[in-house]
């Protein structure tokens, strides 16, 4: 297996097109930036995993790559349950969330792609596949555009072929809100969902106002309405009637234990990069299952498609086109439902001319 092993890991920085600042109700996002890790074996297999950054904390997020970097090499690129191991023995001491955790998964997702491009399989096929196509939301909808790019980007997803659009909410005035609502289903239609997400900007007694006076306007989900240690107001926001999302802030499974066991949670939304890797994000995923909730993760379609078709209670993608223009093969989306890369590994690679290495 000695040609398995990993010998070098390089690290790159791109971005994507961002014609002004965005803005959610915690947030407003000057770049729309990530950062690419290329892992080589001794047999010229190279794995890559990205990790979305914007513009934040970029020297702390190069410095846990590289901690990583010094950890694995000399291992073979099967051996994720051993570097997840070994990565937790070695990050115990500053803590196992936060950066570290999210270089963890990059390493992870990485030696993922180089294993499947060893065997020479999609990861999916590896991990033995269960549905072939899944459900993908067009998300966006965010509080800084006017309400003519609001309604512009959502008509768009609609004349795509998306069947459901995710917006921003958590404005200063709740009925700046409502009125977005109200024009993003008139613009749409009854035949699309309508899914907001507070991303945590909220205190409880305005997102109770808004979970009921959105009733109305039949939306599917309220994502992130407070802030997600808060659990008693989960508790409370179910009374409602509305259903919750929640998961994507999430290092670890504890949160989805205490909201399941109080009926407080509706959708398992893991973020790949945040809760470990791919291990991590299925066992989260079982655990969702074993109170039956289903699983909707946040935003790394590329990767969580083709694990969303691995088990059984996958039940959408979230869609951004950003990496789309950068890699060399996006992902197919068709009818409201994205299919998984059929190459090798993860099936898709970060092009070099929009790669900028960092030393």
């Amino acid at each position: 297996m000695k040609e398995h092993c990993i010998r070098n890991i390089t690290f790159y920085q791109t971005s994507t097109d961002l014609k002004k600042p965005i803005s959610d109700a915690t947030h407003t996002l000057t770049e729309i930036s990530f950062l690419v890790m290329r892992i080589q074996l001794d047999n010229g297999v190279v794995g890559e995993s990205y990790l979305l950054a914007f513009q934040y904390s970029r020297n702390a997020i190069i410095g846990a790559l590289r901690d990583v970097k010094d950890a694995v090499i000399g291992h073979t690129a099967n051996e994720m349950g051993v570097i997840h191991k070994k990565l937790n023995r070695l990050f115990e001491y500053f803590g196992n969330q936060g950066l570290l955790r999210w270089g963890q998964a990059a390493v992870n997702i990485a030696m993922w792609d180089a294993w499947g491009k060893c065997l020479g399989l999609p990861v999916h096929k590896i991990l033995g596949v269960h549905q072939n196509k899944v459900p993908i939301y067009g998300s966006g909808g965010w509080l800084s555009y006017t309400m003519d790019e609001l309604l512009q980007e959502v008509t768009d997803y609609a004349q795509r072929g998306f069947k459901a659009v995710k917006i921003k909410v958590g404005s200063q005035k709740i009925s700046t809100d409502i009125e977005r609502l109200k024009n993003v289903r008139e613009a749409v239609g009854d035949d699309v969902d309508i899914m907001m997400d507070a991303n945590q900007g909220m205190d409880l007694p305005s997102a109770m106002k808004l979970a009921m006076a959105a009733r109305e306007l039949n939306i599917q989900w309220f994502e992130e309405p407070v802030d997600h240690q808060d659990f008693q107001a989960y508790e409370s926001l179910k009374k409602t009637g509305v259903a919750l999302a929640m998961g994507e802030r999430e290092f670890g499974t504890m949160p989805l234990k205490i909201l399941a066991a109080h009926n407080a949670l509706d959708i398992w939304q893991p973020d790949i990069l945040r809760i470990g890797g791919v291990e991590a994000w299925r066992e989260s995923a079982a655990l969702a299952k074993s109170f039956h909730l289903p699983v909707l993760p946040h935003y790394y379609k590329d990767y969580d498609v083709p694990l969303l078709c691995t088990i059984s209670n996958g039940v959408g993608a979230e869609s951004f086109d950003w990496i789309d223009p950068l890699i060399d093969n996006p992902m197919t989306v068709k009818n409201g439902y994205a299919t998984p890369h059929d190459r090798p590994g993860w099936g898709f690679n970060f092009l070099d001319e929009h790669l900028t290495e960092i030393k």
